[in-house]
């Protein structure tokens, strides 16, 4: 299993070329063509989760709605 600093490496690729514009992603000798943006964004999610599992913590995410009658 990698190491919490290796998925993080994995991770800051990831997101130079997300915003570079760029689809493909090379590390450690591995290249990963991307098809569009929101599949990068899934898998830089992946490895935040990936991260959080390795470091022993979870990412909680909480949404919050509030409503009004606009009087």
């Amino acid at each position: 299993m990698a190491t919490a600093a290796e998925i993080r490496a994995r991770r800051d690729a990831l997101a130079a070329q997300r915003s570079s514009g760029v689809a493909r992603v090379s590390y450690d000798g591995k290249t990963v063509d991307y098809r569009s943006v929101a599949e990068i964004d899934r898998a830089i999610e992946a490895l935040d989760r990936e991260i959080a599992a390795a470091e022993g913590r979870r990412i909680v995410r909480h949404v919050r709605v509030t409503t009004a009658k606009g009087l």
